[in-house]
């Protein structure tokens, strides 16, 4: 009796994990697919709005925590007003530092601090450029350190590099030739699963367009 109890049990539980994990991949390759509606700051608010309620219900997830901060973080990129940027990344960095205490060892995830904090730098470029910058190129070479070859780790790391130099009013098509070797490297890398970070290939595409 006391066994077939036990086996009861445990098939339930089975039964109840295998549910949740299906409703999660559910949620998120839904989530994930409405990127390519996104147009405008609103519409990625709206969409870290949904990564976040993923979030809160799969707390040991870190990958909802980071397409959250992704989210705010391009909607802070689009934002015009200088404090609605810095309010908005607000947001993004809380669910940004706990994605990166569930991962602190993959590589798109400090790839991502290194784009949110470029994202501060941009609120203020004058006053923000050195500090920033700095901690911005320390999280790209974390990435980089944890693996070399991701694509996103070096798109942000080589968008750091033609920025500084930009900036500094320097050539930038010195560049180009490793924007050209990203871009053709791109499609070497294989993602984790179909939920781990996959976007980027249009912005190497761009800069290599750009050298033209």
């Amino acid at each position: 009796m006391k066994t077939t109890l036990f086996t009861i049990i445990f098939v339930l539980v089975s039964i109840t994990g295998f549910s949740q994990s299906n409703e999660y991949y559910q949620a998120m390759g839904e989530s994930l697919g409405g990127y390519a509606n996104c147009k405008s700051g609103d519409d990625f608010r709206a969409l870290g709005n949904q990564f976040e309620r993923i979030a809160q219900a799969e707390a040991d997830q870190w990958l909802p925590l980071y397409y959250h901060a992704h989210c705010n973080i391009i909607a802070a990129f689009i934002e015009t007003d200088p404090a609605k940027k810095d309010a908005i990344l607000d947001i993004a960095e809380k669910s940004m530092n706990r994605a990166i205490e569930l991962a602190p060892n993959d590589a798109d995830a400090h790839a991502l601090h290194a784009m949110f904090y470029t994202a501060r730098l941009v609120v203020n470029p004058m006053e923000r450029g050195q500090k920033f910058g700095m901690l911005s190129g320390q999280a790209a070479g974390k990435a980089l350190a944890l693996d070399s070859t991701n694509p996103r780790a070096r798109l942000i790391n080589l968008q750091n590099e033609m920025g500084t130099a930009q900036f500094y009013g320097k050539d930038t098509s010195v560049y180009c030739d490793e924007a050209r070797k990203l871009l053709s490297e791109w499609d070497n890398f294989k993602a984790k699963s179909p939920l781990h970070p996959n976007w980027g290939k249009d912005q190497a595409a761009g800069i290599v367009e750009s050298c033209k």
